[in-house]
């Protein structure tokens, strides 16, 4: 079974617009354009006999000059960032706990969905907290649309934690859920939760130094604003 991710690819390669793919699976265009920015694409005759030829080369036009301007300004942006250092993760680690990292009850976690999120997270605890793959018991959290065994051994491979070490996966099924929120998160969401495997300096320990750093991070950075 296809996810929709994949589906909105098939159709893209196939020659199809935003528009009607959105139509046709159900997902909003700026979901769509975050997934199929980078596959090429050549409109097929429905698209062309739809938007008539004169409106459409103007519209690729504009397209690849969009295209262009990213690249431009993402080769800008490598230039100007440079090389990552550990101390580079470091901040980064806190700023991305700060935004999505369990705060309360001294219980460590990180929830997302993003599987790029998800891996510079892994690496921040294992290279600045020093966790090791025992230490993460991941939980997912899904949707009834998504297959399960297959977002299992998404995030299984996405994390490299094995799923033995996974907790129970918890289905929403709550209705007042936005269908179209389910339908752009195909693998759910998963829950970095931690465990100190009795290793005291992984356990509570640990919570309190990363709330310490954050604090620390946000008073001198609140200090500096004039």
């Amino acid at each position: 079974m296809l996810s929709l991710k994949e589906k909105a690819i098939n159709y893209r390669r196939k020659g199809y617009s935003y528009n009607m793919i959105s139509q046709k699976i159900g997902v909003n265009k700026s979901t769509l354009s975050d997934w199929l920015n980078k596959i090429p694409y050549s409109p097929n005759k429905e698209v062309i006999k739809r938007i008539g030829l004169a409106k459409l080369k103007s519209a690729l036009f504009k397209h690849s000059q969009k295209i262009s301007e990213i690249e431009e300004m993402k080769n800008l942006a490598k230039k100007e960032l440079g090389k990552i250092t550990k101390r580079d993760l470091w901040i980064l680690g806190i700023g991305l706990y700060l935004g999505e990292g369990s705060k309360s009850y001294e219980i460590l976690g990180f929830s997302n969905s993003d599987p790029e999120i998800i891996k510079i997270v892994i690496s921040w605890f294992k290279k600045n907290c020093h966790l090791k793959n025992k230490h993460f018991n991941p939980y997912i959290h899904a949707y009834p649309d998504n297959d399960i065994t297959k977002t299992m051994n998404y995030w299984s491979k996405i994390t490299g934690i094995p799923k033995k070490q996974f907790g129970k996966t918890y289905i929403d099924k709550r209705t007042d859920k936005l269908g179209a929120k389910r339908k752009t998160l195909p693998y759910g969401t998963i829950d970095l939760r931690i465990r100190s495997c009795g290793e005291k300096e992984f356990g509570k320990k640990l919570h309190r130094r990363i709330m310490g750093w954050i604090e620390s991070a946000t008073n001198q950075i609140n200090a500096s604003i004039v």
